[in-house]
């Protein structure tokens, strides 16, 4: 989910979704607790982006918002790494999120529907908090995002959402380490390094400052 928190739509300059904003994120870039992110040289800046993010368990469609949330199985959290300046280059957002290591998956836990309103979400960057969020600061409900997105697409079992992310984002730099945290759920904590391959030269700094 894009830009489901208003302060973090306020931070990126952009109106307010009057409907949920949905993007895709491949397979190659999810990685595990503990691997580097690798920064793509020449895409200018690349931010961190924490999230609660959730499993899909069951085969469904066309859901209602009432019903939506018995298709989860686990709660977890993400990191929906993204190079800034591509996402603000491109129409659409799929390079700017989907270079290999851009989504930092942390250990699935049980989904348990009652205490869904006290979930929140903390980033951190070498120890430093930087982003703060509750599932109550949604701008769309989890109920209406599941339900919205399950009458565009099947949603299948192993599917991750990530709900979007609260203000607070920034750079990412070699050397860092970031981590994203649900209390009382667990964590995803990653190193940061140079990586290697094609640059893409000035165009992906266009706009990341």
């Amino acid at each position: 989910m894009g830009r489901n928190y208003r302060e973090h739509a306020r931070e990126l300059g952009s109106a307010l979704p009057t409907e949920p904003l949905i993007f895709l994120k491949p397979p190659s870039t999810r990685i595990a607790n503990g691997e580097p992110i690798a920064l793509p040289p020449g895409v200018g800046r690349v931010d961190f982006e924490g999230e609660i993010g959730f499993v899909v368990g069951r085969r469904a469609r066309h859901l209602t918002p009432e019903t939506a949330l018995t298709a989860l199985s686990h709660v977890v959290p993400i990191n929906d790494v993204t190079a800034r300046g591509l996402q603000r280059h491109d129409d659409q957002w799929t390079r700017a999120k989907g270079f290999d290591t851009f989504c930092p998956v942390g250990e699935p836990v049980p989904f348990d529907p009652p205490s869904i309103l006290s979930l929140t979400v903390e980033t951190r960057v070498n120890g430093e908090l930087r982003q703060a969020g509750a599932l109550t600061d949604f701008i769309f409900p989890l109920g209406e995002l599941v339900s919205w997105i399950s009458r565009i697409m099947t949603l299948e079992p192993g599917d991750l959402i990530a709900t979007g992310t609260p203000a607070g984002v920034g750079p990412l730099e070699a050397g860092d380490r970031v981590r994203v945290e649900i209390p009382g759920v667990g964590s995803v904590e990653n190193p940061v390094e140079a990586g290697i391959g094609l640059s893409w030269g000035a165009e992906g700094a266009e706009g990341a400052e």
